[in-house]
């Protein structure tokens, strides 16, 4: 802890702060009044005072060397068992998550950064009573850090009396304590960025990271960061997040689940914009196929990285025939990312490294990614990415209560520290419970109905709460957090108000 939380540290945390938080809290500002906007009626679509960013000739900076090869990423939260099996697990890159995959405890974020020194200078190793966990000589993939998003406060840091910055204190600790460290070692600061909803966000992390080089004296540049397209706004606005970002970007990310959770958000109050099952809504549908095809296209068009998004289901040891089933989805997904263009995937477990480095492989042949792959052929309109509709699927009571089922069991793990968390042989993680609680809001407040006629109310999913919390404890005991969990569920999935994130919503019930 005091090494991590250094005076010198937190003295750089502090400045950050100073300099970027009154103008983090403008573009929260304008984050809220834009959704007004549109639920006023306004329409959303790409931006007419910035077209020519879109027509002008520009391109991302080359890729550092050990950035050029990203065919297969494993996610997962910097605990420090999953720190060692991610760096052990034949990836090319490791997506260290201080985000959605991690819990905001105190001791979750210190511990975090402490296992990335740790993990960067290769002395990572964890003994428990069952087992040593150790490095096994590599090669080892390049770490790239996800910091919290820019909603997220940090209250156990305040800076002049007000809580910091989450995704500042991220950052700012990381950069500080291992940037000289990771060029040592010949790789670099590198970065994913979440959440974000426009193009001045995305110049605000531009400045950030300009002020923290300058400040440390590393070179302007030497940060690279690739963003997660994961919020309907910043669908119509790839082309300019990406050069608001020069001379720092390296790609974009198609950020699926956080994606649809967006699209819910912003669209809350519209019934043409109700989507079904969240197991209804794959990539092919076509909105989603827009989507993606948009991203492949204008990364490739500004020489940076498109990255394809998380497959997570979580093998099962136990079951052959889930497995079989499980895995045929996952090689049909990441076939088509890489026929689509994409330059790597995303999985969630080591064991599903091969299979998407296998797919890879074939398609790039002797080749680090597919830059030069233009996609001429994609032609997407505003309305492609908006046409929620054409998908025609139904809203079923057994997607209603999965989502109840998940939606409980993840916000009970939650609560304990664990932001990661296999349900039903998926990885859930904030994005895919935020999809769970803010569809159940969406379909009572517009009136949604089950295919036999019965409406979905709050009456309706707290009958079904008490049934499935009854299926949850007989499989897992008594114990736990179940009743904080319930709480905090109906508050995000029940109220008569909309909570823009289930984690500042849960932040205050723990420590």
């Amino acid at each position: 802890m005091t090494e991590i939380l250094s005076d010198e540290a937190v003295a750089f945390v502090a400045d950050l702060n100073r300099r970027f938080r009154p103008r983090r809290n403008e573009l929260l500002q304008a984050r809220a009044a834009r959704r007004a906007e549109i639920a006023a009626g306004a329409n959303l679509g790409f931006l007419a005072e910035t077209a020519d960013i879109r027509a002008a000739e520009w391109s991302a900076p080359p890729a550092p060397a050990d950035l050029r090869d990203r065919r297969v990423e494993i996610t997962g939260p910097t605990e420090r068992k999953m720190t060692i099996n991610a760096l052990n697990s034949g990836a090319k890159v490791w997506l260290a998550d201080l985000e959605d995959a991690n819990t905001p405890h105190w001791s979750n974020v210190v511990d975090g950064q402490r296992n990335l020194y740790d993990a960067i200078r290769r002395t990572i190793s964890l003994e428990t009573d069952a087992k040593t966990y150790e490095l096994n000589g590599g090669p080892y993939p390049t770490i790239v850090m996800r910091p919290r998003g820019w909603h997220l406060d940090e209250r156990h840091l305040p800076v002049d009396g007000e809580p910091a910055v989450g995704a500042l204190v991220d950052f700012g600790l990381y950069f500080f304590h291992n940037a000289k460290e990771l060029l040592e070692r010949g790789s670099g600061p590198y970065f994913y960025l979440p959440k974000m909803e426009s193009h001045k966000e995305a110049a605000l992390w531009n400045d950030v990271f300009t002020h923290a080089q300058e400040r440390l004296g590393i070179p302007v540049g030497t940060i690279r960061a690739t963003v997660l397209i994961e919020t309907i706004p910043a669908a119509f606005e790839m082309e300019e997040i990406l050069h608001a970002l020069r001379p720092h970007i390296s790609g974009l990310n198609a950020g699926r689940w956080d994606y649809l959770f967006s699209i819910i958000k912003y669209f809350r109050d519209n019934p043409r914009m109700i989507l079904p099952d969240r197991a209804a809504v794959t990539m092919t549908a076509p909105f989603m196929r827009a989507y993606t095809e948009l991203l492949v296209s204008t990364c490739h068009r500004r020489g940076a990285f498109a990255m394809g998004g998380m497959a997570a289901f979580i093998p099962s040891r136990r079951d052959p025939q889930v497995n079989e089933v499980a895995l045929a989805k996952v090689r049909e997904d990441k076939e088509r990312e890489a026929g689509d263009g994409f330059d790597g995937s995303w999985v969630a477990h080591p064991d599903l490294v091969p299979v998407c480095q296998e797919i890879f492989d074939r398609v790039l042949g002797d080749k680090s990614n597919q830059l030069a792959k233009l996609r001429p052929d994609v032609a997407v309109e505003a309305a492609d990415l908006l046409d929620v509709a054409a998908l025609g699927a139904k809203v079923t009571e057994a997607g209603l209560r999965n989502n109840v089922n998940v939606g409980l069991q993840y916000l009970e793990a939650w609560l304990r520290g664990n932001g990661a968390v296999a349900i039903h042989n998926l990885m859930e993680d904030a994005a895919t419970a935020e999809i769970s609680r803010s569809q159940i809001w969406q379909w009572i407040h517009n009136g949604v109905k089950l295919p036999d006629g019965t409406p979905i109310t709050a009456e309706l999913v707290a009958r079904i709460e008490d049934e499935e919390l009854e299926k949850i404890r007989e499989a897992v005991g008594e114990g736990g957090r179940f009743e904080d969990a319930r709480k905090l569920f109906e508050r995000v999935a029940l109220a008569d108000d909309f909570a823009d994130f289930l984690t500042t919503a849960a932040y205050d019930s723990i420590d």
